[in-house]
């Protein structure tokens, strides 16, 4: 029992190290087009054309020190950011990289990815309740709102691919697609998943949920250091 387990959480660690480099480049690559299209530089002093300035703000992130508000539930406000990360990474565990690789092959794995999306949400509910700040709440409040809205929308996506393909294991949605992709056939589809998906996770220009002018910084106002990046690294990854 053991060494099953060991075996698993070897595999889920070399699993989740190139999904957390990615993260971390994606946030480069839109600070570079939100910067080109404001006409700035942008991030261009760490490494060459900034391409180490991702593990320069970690870094940054791990030394500083963590703060905790003195009327904020201490219990919840720390649990907070593990749950929402937690639940982002444990969606990849399905996902069908390849047809060797995959990690647990669900029967329902649709519905996996369905549940599992929708309970970050409380996360979110967590951190904007035991920080103990109108600020903090009401940002959760919106964030919330716009992620339970926009999974209406990837929901009934979801529905018409599963008419479709007949079945929710995500690895049948692959050998269906070895003829044709269905961004083909199912391309308005496609565009209203991406516009969704963006949404979801917060990105510009859906990122009215923090609006900076309104509530400082939104549901995450409170927190600095790693609690933060644990915030962060999750919003990019449900």
């Amino acid at each position: 029992m053991l060494l099953d387990f060991l075996i698993f959480l070897y595999h889920f660690i070399f699993m989740i190290i190139p999904v957390i480099l990615c993260v971390a480049f994606l946030t480069l690559t839109e600070r570079k087009v939100l910067a080109a299209l404001q006409r700035r530089r942008g991030p261009n002093v760490v490494g060459i054309y900034g391409f180490l300035q991702p593990f320069a703000d970690g870094l940054k992130l791990i030394l500083k020190e963590v703060v905790l508000p003195i009327w904020s539930n201490k219990l919840l406000f720390f649990f907070a950011p593990f749950v929402t990360l937690s639940l982002s990474l444990s969606l990849w565990v399905i996902v069908p990289f390849s047809e060797e690789v995959l990690f647990i092959d669900l029967e329902y794995s649709l519905l996996y990815i369905l549940a599992f999306s929708s309970l970050t949400v409380y996360g979110i509910i967590f951190s904007g309740w035991a920080s103990n700040s109108r600020y903090a709440f009401l940002g959760a409040l919106r964030s919330t709102a716009q992620m339970v809205s926009y999974e209406v929308s990837i929901s009934l996506i979801y529905v018409c691919l599963i008419l479709v393909v007949g079945s929710l294991n995500l690895a049948d949605f692959v050998y269906t697609q070895e003829a044709c992709w269905f961004i083909v056939p199912f391309a308005p589809l496609f565009f209203i998943y991406v516009i969704s998906a963006i949404a979801e996770t917060n990105r510009p220009p859906f990122d009215l949920p923090e609006a900076e002018g309104e509530l400082v910084a939104g549901y995450n106002v409170e927190y600095s250091a790693v609690g933060f990046a644990l915030f962060f690294i999750a919003e990019y990854q449900i």
